[in-house]
């Protein structure tokens, strides 16, 4: 990527592209520990952040808040100002540039997803909206499945995968109003309904019930569909109380079991 820096910087700045890199220079010419170069820093971030501004800018009408790429960019900048050593040869737009379009570019990658999905769909996605641009401007149309797919080198399956994946991009906020009378999407959303797990249950425990005797049957629906207490079955049934309880324990045993192995 090639960036002529001398035309981003703007006409009436003060701090020409020339006095930048003396800047950017200067410092990293300075031990770490001296402190003049703190100074220098934030005069030569300072100088920089024309560029910061511009490659933030190309990444524009994305969905993303302008002011929250410049901030991207920015920190990029901060990133490429504290780690360029001026004496590996490279000027500091040349270290710069990627290391800002690195931070924007994992900005989009990692922060902007509503839902969180696999790296290799995200990339899918900024590839296919990159062709689709490219095949819009060149086709002089909306470029197919198959165009973006020969465009690629891949196939149209994985063109397709992406475009479902990219639906993870955006939500819809559960408070967004869907009518005039203020409902919002989250009260059209069912919850969860007990009614099925007890119809199951009552369908398997018919047949559990057959599995008792009559009398613990008989314990079972006084206790359970009756609301009676073990001294009230037991004087209608003419036993002991703790009798009652004895088969009260034995019958649901006996249920469980039988509820269970339905389960399994």
């Amino acid at each position: 990527m090639s960036i002529a820096v001398d035309t981003i910087a703007p006409a009436d700045s003060s701090t020409s592209t020339d006095r930048a890199s003396e800047l950017i220079n200067a410092m990293a010419a300075l031990p770490a520990a001296d402190p003049r170069r703190a100074q220098l820093r934030g005069r030569a971030i300072e100088a920089w952040l024309p560029l910061a501004r511009h490659l933030a800018n190309r990444y524009a009408n994305r969905g993303e808040p302008r002011d929250d790429l410049h901030q991207v960019a920015v920190m990029g900048l901060i990133k490429a100002t504290d780690r360029f050593e001026a004496d590996r040869g490279v000027d500091f737009a040349g270290f710069a540039i990627p290391t800002i379009v690195g931070e924007l570019k994992r900005h989009f990658r990692d922060k902007t997803w509503s839902v969180r999905v696999p790296r290799r769909l995200q990339e899918l996605r900024l590839a296919i909206t990159g062709a689709n641009n490219t095949l819009s401007h060149t086709l002089g149309r909306s470029p197919t499945v198959a165009d973006i797919a020969e465009h690629l080198g891949i196939s149209e399956d994985e063109v397709v995968e992406g475009l479902e994946g990219a639906r993870a991009y955006n939500s819809t906020s559960l408070s967004t109003p869907i009518s005039e009378g203020g409902t919002e999407l989250g009260e059209t959303l069912g919850g969860e309904d007990d009614g099925y797990t007890q119809a199951e249950t009552r369908v398997t425990l018919g047949p559990a019930l057959a599995s008792l005797d009559e009398r613990e049957q008989k314990i079972i629906t006084l206790r359970f569909y009756g609301n009676q207490t073990q001294a009230q079955i037991a004087e209608q049934v003419g036993i002991s109380q703790m009798h009652v309880s004895r088969l009260l324990t034995r019958a649901l045993a006996k249920l469980r079991g039988q509820l269970d192995g339905a389960a399994a």
